[in-house]
């Protein structure tokens, strides 16, 4: 499966946090702003980081974010810039676009223009955002807390045929099955030696970091 491909515009706390959070679970992370010595800072930790003026349309139409799952959009202060980015990161074909806003007129100016979500990183820290946006936005899951959590994640083609037993999940994986998901009927406590499928849905509990790296196979 290939990993999937976010960029952060933006690099206060919040973006950084959220940028580096991304791609620490595996993700493609491109990260764009103005500031050079914030983009030296992050460069080691991300895939790409592009130091380039958010306001200026043709800089960002040069960045081909159109095949990115995701951007994120981490200015707040300057209503007019994050106005933008968000209409061009829509315009672009992006299909999600998580938007920081400072205030309520804000955050209903973002939405108004196209932010499928829109975050106060006040009420939020961007490591909780980031989890959000890989479990809540792109598959099914439930924060158990702010490192753990339960999620459905398809079975990898080398699992099929194999039974849970056999698999070790627990001990391989650090991840535990409470259930499994088969031809839209839910088996809350499946047979240890019950062959998996090709298409069974596990609903499983581990850590957040763990759990993204497996999905993102």
């Amino acid at each position: 499966m290939a990993k999937k491909e976010f960029v952060v515009f933006g690099l206060g706390r919040f973006g950084t946090s959220v940028a580096r959070t991304l791609a620490e679970s595996g993700c493609e992370v491109l990260v764009v702003d103005d500031n050079e010595d914030k983009i030296h800072e992050i460069a080691d930790y991300v895939t790409h980081a592009v130091c380039a003026n958010v306001t200026d349309v043709d800089s960002l139409e040069s960045l081909g974010i159109s095949n990115f799952d995701g951007a994120i959009v981490a200015i707040g202060q300057n209503l007019e810039a994050s106005v933008m980015v968000t209409i061009l990161a829509k315009e672009a074909g992006i299909p999600y676009v998580l938007a920081k806003a400072q205030n309520d007129l804000h955050a209903k100016v973002l939405k108004k223009v196209g932010a499928d979500m829109v975050v106060f990183p006040e009420k939020e820290t961007g490591i909780r955002i980031a989890n959000n946006i890989l479990m809540g936005n792109f598959f099914d899951a439930v924060e158990l807390s702010s490192t753990f959590s339960m999620m459905e994640l398809d079975a990898l083609q080398e699992w099929a045929g194999h039974s849970l037993r056999e698999l070790n999940l627990r001990a391989k994986n650090k991840i535990n099955v409470i259930g499994i998901k088969r031809g839209g009927k839910l088996n809350i406590n499946p047979d240890a030696d019950m062959p998996l499928e090709k298409d069974d849905i596990l609903i499983v509990i581990g850590k957040n970091e763990i759990l993204n790296k497996l999905k993102n196979q």
